[in-house]
């Protein structure tokens, strides 16, 4: 029984080994293919390369005008985050104390977009941004990126509120402070690992967006992003393998090294915030 009780986690871990192994083959094919010449990735892409090539990263830091670029989807990214972190805590603390069905009727609504697919709409979205004058310009990428990213951060804001006494509020109310003040001062900081989870989920979706950058800044190279500046070496006649490979680990390594050391307060961040959701 003991022996039994030794083998079954081993057991049960190699469908779990087996799924990772598939989700990270892909990146592991990735960083082989970067090390290699075009003529190598040309006859196979499954081998190891003859001779690394760590010249294609620096040919390709160059290529893709890295620094400004990096810079452009930094921009994109903490104001993104900023303005959806802002937005969805108050909104989804105003609205989880309020219990009434207005504010429930509110809050699905608020909710609902998560269920629409962003393919059934991204053409009336460009066509909005563009009257709205928010096309080609980092800024107004941004801007976009709160109306997409607020649905799902107020949802996890609105069950972690739940968590945090009332007792708080009216403590805050006695001491004069008013309701913005107590929001900031006293509920905030206990919104901490709620706020490090919407953080990073939408940083990482923010840093590696392609589809809405193509989009909105398809027409100013000076406002292109990284995940742009990688697909321009995929041109019409021919595919700069090597250097788009390189290109592809360049751009996801910030966010890869964001969510490494930041995992442990995403997973309990979530998991707070679906206690009473």
């Amino acid at each position: 029984m003991r022996r039994r009780r030794a083998v079954l986690p081993w057991l049960a871990s190699i469908p779990l080994f087996i799924v990772a192994i598939l989700y990270v083959y892909p990146l592991i094919l990735v960083a082989i293919n970067s090390l290699k010449s075009f003529q190598e990735i040309m006859a196979n892409v499954m081998t190891f390369p003859t001779r690394p090539r760590f010249e294609n990263f620096s040919n390709a830091f160059t290529l893709m005008r890295y620094p400004s670029l990096f810079l452009n989807t930094l921009i994109a990214t903490v104001l993104g985050t900023g303005g959806v972190v802002l937005l969805a805590s108050i909104a989804g603390t105003k609205l989880s104390r309020t219990r009434t069905r207005t504010s429930w009727l509110l809050f699905m609504v608020c909710v609902a977009p998560m269920m629409i697919p962003f393919h059934s709409f991204m053409i009336a979205l460009v066509k909005v941004a563009k009257t709205l004058h928010l096309t080609n310009s980092v800024w107004g990428l941004a801007v976009i990126y709160w109306g997409l990213g607020i649905p799902l951060s107020l949802f996890m804001y609105h069950g972690f509120v739940k968590t945090v006494p009332r007792d708080l509020d009216e403590s805050a109310a006695i001491d004069g402070a008013k309701p913005l003040r107590a929001f900031f001062q006293v509920i905030f900081p206990l919104l901490k690992p709620v706020t490090v989870s919407v953080i990073v989920l939408n940083v990482m979706w923010m840093w590696n967006d392609f589809l809405l950058p193509l989009l909105v800044l398809s027409g100013e190279k000076k406002a292109m992003t990284l995940q742009l500046a990688a697909y321009n070496f995929f041109g019409q006649y021919k595919i700069e393998w090597h250097y788009a490979m390189a290109g592809v680990l360049l751009t996801i390594t910030p966010a890869v090294i964001l969510y490494l050391l930041l995992q442990k307060q995403i997973i309990k961040g979530m998991v707070a915030g679906a206690v009473k959701g």
